[in-house]
């Protein structure tokens, strides 16, 4: 289930395009409408993202891309190579990848101000290259763990927009059955959305740990922010890491503030990729989806040759605020968000590329846009029609073992709320 997975959303290869001969041609936006659903079902991945299968990679889809020199800062290592080549499919995936997770959280955005979200709910508005960088360039056989800003982390697993945004909603189809909400999605190979600030990073560990026990040729991208890298739990997994050699990457997404306090504020030494002290480090632009892509890249190959662990700084940038609950305007100047949003922004940088490599025109960007857009819309709408979990006590003992590993009775917190699995059932009815 692992080396290959359908994905249950946007058929993205195809949005704008059809193959003619190896090349890539646009077509129009209506053509780009109907086929969004119809062709879902017959796309598959393999263990190898990047690699889309319904388009040939011919010589003329291969593209080099020349990064800016301030892209890496290295510590104990060498900095990844500014040139590769990649493909040109490859780079208007992830385009489109980026889009989508944009409209999702611009619809999570609407949907809460309409009270349909209620709880704790982060946006990752801004931040869509790292999510995006990263699964480009691993496999489904690797692992991946993060904080609670986890909604495009867990699309770019293999969830669908309508499961993600059903989960947020307390729906049953949700991935998580409606049980956990904001910060508990999950999905193959995806480990959470998790709550605890902090507490993903040893159990990213762990996962890593697993990989090189099964001798697996993977390893665990475990992410966490820069609010929680002051962390001891931190720390200690950095040690074991480094004391086992573990194939894992620890990526400290940097947005610049934990909550509200400037990272200046909350950390003595805000130069995150050195703070493994004994674990080589490398500071990537988080705001550019390509070189998050190589840095990450760079970082798999690392630690999959048994080199050990190695530490990620993505400085990126939230444009919204720490969650719904946050203006995000009382720390920090409008001005300074919309400076970021007109030099930096991930996809408007993605979009220059594609424009001045030739790869596609200004028209047929924005047919990716308007497809992107409605899909997402098609997605709310069949999220906030999915039914609520049923009102029935069983659904509060679901998933506490995997089926058949039951034990036979699970107290519950008195004696009167014992379980029994073979009843499914309450053990005693008073």
């Amino acid at each position: 289930m692992l080396s290959t997975i359908s994905r249950l959303q946007a058929p993205k290869s195809l949005i704008g395009r059809s193959i003619v001969s190896g090349t890539i041609t646009s077509t129009s936006t209506s053509t780009i409408q109907n086929s969004l659903l119809s062709v879902t079902k017959r796309r598959t991945y393999s263990t190898d993202k990047t690699k889309d299968q319904s388009i040939p990679n011919t010589e003329n889809d291969v593209v080099t891309i020349e990064l800016p020199e301030k892209s890496f800062e290295g510590y104990l290592v060498d900095i990844p190579s500014l040139t590769y080549q990649t493909s040109k499919s490859s780079l208007l995936q992830m385009y489109k990848d980026m889009v989508i997770i944009r409209r999702m959280e611009m619809a999570c955005d609407a949907l809460y101000k309409a009270k349909k979200i209620r709880g704790f709910c982060h946006l990752s508005v801004g931040q869509e290259a790292i999510a995006v960088g990263v699964e480009n360039a691993i496999t489904k056989l690797d692992s991946v763990i993060t904080s609670y800003r986890c909604h495009g982390f867990t699309y770019m697993r293999g969830a669908s927009v309508k499961s993600v945004l059903a989960e947020l909603m307390g729906r049953r189809e949700g991935v998580s059955f409606g049980k956990g909400g904001s910060m508990h999605l999950y999905a193959p190979g995806f480990y959470g959305g998790n709550g605890i600030v902090g507490a993903q990073v040893p159990l990213g560990t762990g996962l890593a740990f697993a990989h090189q026990y099964k001798n697996e040729d993977a390893c665990s991208f475990t992410l966490y922010g820069d609010g929680a890298s002051n962390q001891g739990q931190v720390f200690e997994s950095f040690n074991m890491a480094k004391l086992f050699n573990l194939p894992v990457v620890y990526c400290c997404e940097n947005n610049k503030y934990g909550m509200g306090t400037a990272a200046s504020r909350s950390s003595a030494m805000t130069e995150y990729y050195k703070r493994g002290q004994y674990i080589p480090g490398i500071k990537v632009n988080g705001m550019d989806v390509l070189a998050v892509y190589q840095a990450s890249k760079f970082a798999k190959d690392w630690c999959v040759s048994g080199k050990g662990p190695l530490l990620l700084e993505f400085e990126t940038y939230r444009y919204g605020g720490h969650s719904m609950s946050d203006p995000g305007t009382t720390y920090r100047t409008r001005e300074e968000i919309q400076n970021m949003r007109s030099k930096n922004d991930p996809i408007a940088g993605l979009k220059m590329h594609l424009t001045e490599l030739g790869i596609a025109t200004e028209s047929e960007v924005k047919a990716y846009d308007k497809a992107a857009r409605k899909y997402v819309d098609e997605q709310v709408a069949l999220a906030d029609k999915a039914a609520p979990p049923e009102p029935k006590l069983s659904i509060l003992f679901e998933d506490v073992y995997v089926k058949g590993t039951e034990i036979p009775t699970l107290r519950g917190r008195i004696q009167e709320d014992t379980w029994d699995f073979e009843k499914n059932d309450f053990a005693k009815t008073y």
